[in-house]
């Protein structure tokens, strides 16, 4: 192999049709990406939008070849970036031209809870475990949902929640780990118990077990009242 041989360098004994071939294989890997992330979930996207991250991937994975192997030549990986970049600025022309493709495309702010309570048909509808919302909720100081007025999904993934006031807080499901709240299908004792499924909170006789009359679940923890410490 000889250093610096330009036509290796720039297309490694390749026609110069094949870059034709290097734009579809750019919409094809964008649209496939893309199809995959929408289907998957936007969580762990955070600071990104969904199609600027599948733009990075791409771009990632082409510049990549390029820099490590000597027989990818340079011209298709130019062509990578010419293409991903006219995708990129007709996805954005598209997305502030059109209401509707603007919320396919990058989605919509979903409401997770209202007055202490999911809303079932946002929490059915994403595929994401409760553990990680719960997470979110204990960092940013939430003890129980009785304590969350309104909690959204943002367009990036990240959680926003507005608080009760003390005075307003009412019970609530507890957010707590397992080790730090108990799970029961049978009641042991009579009180104040909250649905885990949806929040729904109900007083409950002991001795038997009980379905929600909110989701049908079946399963319950004790609720909690206690304010948030400032």
């Amino acid at each position: 192999m000889t250093a610096f041989d330009f036509h290796r360098f720039l297309l490694n004994d390749l026609p110069a049709t094949f870059l034709f071939e290097v734009a579809a294989r750019v919409l094809i890997a964008y649209i496939i990406v893309f199809i995959f992330l929408k289907v998957s979930g936007r969580r762990g996207i955070k600071q990104l939008s969904l199609f600027e991250l599948v733009v990075i991937l791409t771009l990632g994975s082409a510049s990549g070849d390029v820099t490590f192997y000597d027989d990818v030549p340079v011209l298709p990986v130019l062509m990578v970036f010419v293409i991903l970049l006219l995708l990129y600025r007709t996805t954005t022309f598209l997305i502030a031209r059109s209401v509707r493709f603007s919320k396919w495309i990058q989605g919509e702010v979903v409401t997770l809870i209202v007055d202490g309570l999911y809303e079932l048909k946002s929490l059915d509808g994403l595929n994401i475990s409760e553990d990680e919302f719960f997470m979110e909720m204990r960092q940013q100081g939430v003890e129980h949902l009785g304590q969350v007025r309104l909690a959204l999904i943002e367009l990036d993934g990240q959680l926003s929640i507005y608080f009760y006031a003390d005075e307003d807080v009412i019970p609530g499901l507890s957010v707590l780990p397992p080790p730090h709240r108990q799970d029961f299908t049978l009641i042991r004792e009579s009180g104040l118990y909250a649905c885990t499924h949806c929040g729904q909170t109900a007083e409950l006789m002991g001795g038997s077990s009980h379905t929600c009359p909110r989701c049908k679940a079946e399963k319950w923890a004790k609720a909690l009242s206690s304010v948030r410490n400032h």
